[in-house]
């Protein structure tokens, strides 16, 4: 895992320095640049596969003996396959990402089309004088790009391209309120005015300072639904669970993985210990002296029944306070999703425990319709929108709370982009899911907080094959008797049957509520004097939300907090020092 950034028009050696030193954290051991004519590609590495050959950038040479430069963030995990599918070809190094370039080299760009695994990928072409930038179906790696008056720019983070001098810090106002609204933001445009994401499953190819061809790469099937007993399913995961998890392990360093006592993570953590000789290293966050439930008991449990390892931490308002800062500063495309918190902690533990690799559940809610709104999909999902009310509407905390509904857009087009004839209403809801909650919140929230520690997180569940299994089956071997993820409930049943998978579980919640109620008068006073606050918000109705320890009101107060704090690093340029609220009071 790594990081990526370039610039195709005036390069020069200050800019280079500044790219690679802004992505320092993603790769704390090692940097390599490229230089050609107009090309500057940069690269930080975290060494995880082929330690000691596996440097970037990779350079080939086309058949007219024109260079071609690949670097690249991410795992390929049918390494081995592509390096078989390429018997004339003789590799430099045991890289994951060689194989790619060799791929372009014969096929083009549609050489993503055998790729498996998570990546965000830089391809410069001398003979063409044509960047290429591809990312995987799922969007698990982040690239972002902006034409700025210097040229082309791209990197693994937006901050990094704004670091680098290349693009100013201007808010897009319009993603601000989707973010306010909705936690996170959709599509290609971000809150950082000027820069674009290159889009999950998307290869761009630039030309002249130009996106001259767009691509996309589906991450779901395009068939509806396989009519399949359950007997038969039952088999197919364990085939497609042992695949997906056997080649996520694939590492030539230690890996663990987050254990939460959840069903995806169970799942995880059954198929690792079938598969390892060794103990598996399992790491549980928990909310000590709070209401909200504590998943480590659970974990406890289960980890001892299958032999692992477990490391435990406790994350309190001390830690809140303290870490928010760094959060924040990491969370550059923003999420004010508070499952940042914990994940923040839980990597920078696996890190001091020597661990640079973790394998974590994401993915399978998504994929297994695990989510309580896809419940009642058959009732009335046909008619009504999910996300119809945003984390802001009703408090009267908006100026302007009519205006605010433009927030919607985004998801009033992924609906649009993902509604196929032939798919159940559950299968549109999923999809819609999976092309904006999954990629712009939770995979963003997973990079971003093991990256700043240099740490690589790894998604089973997220795969092309896995999906292409579980998307198309049945609705009722996804959701029954009032449970989803039904199939995989019946496999974990039997691989661990001490996880109770049947049994009614509390969801996953951070107690951000009480530990901001706890100093909510100054709180509330420094976030409703932010001027990015009071410019959209009644500042008396901004005091009164962060004296709620729960609810709307205690989800509507930690959003803010986040976006006062996003606003003030990354717009106003402040340094992460110190607590939270010193951070707001400089």
């Amino acid at each position: 895992m790594c990081g990526i950034a370039g610039l195709v028009g005036q390069p020069d050696a200050d800019v280079i320095e500044r790219l690679s030193d802004g992505m320092a954290h993603r790769g704390p051991d090692g940097q390599g640049a490229y230089r050609n004519g107009p090309c500057a590609l940069v690269h930080t590495r975290l060494a995880i596969v082929d330690l000691k050959t596996g440097d970037q950038p990779f350079v080939e040479y086309s058949d007219d003996g024109a260079e071609v430069a690949l670097i690249a963030n991410g795992e390929i995990y049918n390494n081995l396959e592509l390096r078989e599918r390429l018997p004339d070809v003789t590799f430099k190094t045991r890289s994951d990402c060689e194989p790619p370039l060799h791929l372009y080299l014969k096929y083009g760009l549609d050489f993503v089309d055998l790729l498996r695994g998570m990546y965000a990928i830089a391809i410069w072409d001398s003979a063409k004088q044509s960047l290429v930038l591809s990312r995987d179906p799922f969007g698990i790696k982040p690239l972002y790009y902006a034409t700025t008056s210097r040229g082309f720019a791209f990197a693994s983070e937006p901050a990094v391209l704004v670091a680098a001098g290349l693009v100013e810090a201007k808010l897009n106002t319009d993603k601000r309120d989707e973010l306010l609204q909705l936690q996170f933001t959709t599509g290609q445009d971000l809150a950082f005015q000027g820069i674009h994401r290159v889009l999950p499953g998307e290869s761009l190819r630039i030309e002249g300072g130009e996106i001259v061809e767009r691509r996309i790469r589906a991450a779901l099937p395009s068939a509806g639904v396989r009519n399949i007993p359950e007997a038969q399913a039952l088999k197919e995961l364990d085939d497609v669970m042992t695949y997906s998890v056997g080649v996520h392990q694939r590492s030539d360093v230690p890996y663990g993985m987050f254990l939460s006592g959840g069903i995806d993570s169970s799942a995880l953590l059954a198929m690792m210990k079938r598969m390892n000789s060794e103990p598996v290293l399992a790491f549980t966050a928990g909310f000590s002296g709070t209401a909200v439930a504590d998943e480590r008991e659970l974990a406890r449990t289960l980890a001892k029944s299958q032999g692992a390892k477990h490391i435990e931490i406790d994350f309190g308002a001390d830690d809140f306070w303290a870490s928010l800062p760094g959060v924040v500063k990491h969370m550059d495309d923003p999420v004010a999703d508070y499952a940042v918190l914990p994940t923040w902690k839980l990597a920078e533990k696996a890190r001091a425990e020597g661990i640079k690799v973790v394998l974590a559940g994401e993915g399978g809610d998504e994929l297994f319709a695990g989510y309580g709104r896809y419940r009642t999909a058959n009732r009335w999902l046909l008619s009504k929108d999910m996300y119809r009310k945003g984390i802001l509407d009703g408090l009267g905390v908006l100026r302007n709370e009519d205006a605010s509904q433009a927030w919607r857009s985004g998801m009033v087009q992924a609906k649009q982009e993902t509604r196929q004839t032939g798919r159940t209403k559950l299968q549109n809801v999923q999809a819609q899911d999976i092309q904006t909650w999954l990629p712009c919140d939770l995979l963003v929230k997973l990079d971003r907080m093991l990256m700043a520690h240099g740490v690589e997180g790894r998604v089973p569940f997220v795969d092309m094959e896995m999906a292409k299994f579980a998307f198309a089956l049945p609705d009722n071997l996804k959701i029954k008797d009032g449970l989803g993820k039904h199939i995989l409930r019946q496999w974990l049943n039997t691989a661990l049957p001490a996880a109770k998978p049947f049994a009614k579980k509390r969801g996953f919640t951070v107690p951000v509520g009480a530990w901001i109620a706890n100093d909510g008068v100054r709180a509330g006073q420094l976030v409703a004097e932010q001027d990015c606050i009071a410019s959209i918000c009644k500042p008396d109705v901004v005091k009164d939300l962060f004296k709620h320890s729960e609810g709307r009101a205690a989800k509507a107060a930690w959003t803010l907090l986040f976006y006062a704090l996003w606003h003030k690093i990354h717009m106003d340029g402040v340094l992460p020092e110190g607590q939270a609220l010193d951070v707001l009071s400089a």
